[in-house]
């Protein structure tokens, strides 16, 4: 299957795009590059691991796509403390993050092959 037909692929495109739409304004750019790199981490390492040629290479750069998101909600919140992001939105996009990451650990479960 390739990348593009995974729905978390397309989520986390779509919320790597909103995010750095939101913060064009902010004038905080060593935090701008910091958040946008995390944002756009998680569906460049799905696709890098769906590139791969094996299901265990894949799970790898899932993890590291996972472990992005964890990165991206902290700067999120971060970021709603420090009014850089209204809050409605910010919290928006922690959950749409966090549903993100649950899917990202289901697919490493199939990936690794221990589906339940």
């Amino acid at each position: 299957m390739s990348f593009e037909k995974l729905y978390v692929w397309k989520k986390s495109s779509r919320l790597a795009v909103d995010i750095v739409k939101s913060l064009k304004s902010c004038k905080r750019y060593g935090f701008v590059d910091q958040i946008t790199r995390s944002a756009l981490s998680i569906p460049s390492n799905i696709s890098e691991g769906e590139e791969r040629e094996t299901a265990a290479e894949s799970a790898r750069f899932l993890y590291f796509a996972k472990g992005s998101c964890g990165e991206l909600i902290t700067q999120l919140y971060i970021a709603i403390e420090l009014g850089y992001i209204p809050k409605q939105q910010g919290m928006s996009f922690i959950c749409e993050a966090k549903h993100i990451s649950v899917m990202l650990a289901k697919l490493i479960k199939i990936r690794k092959g221990v589906v339940s």
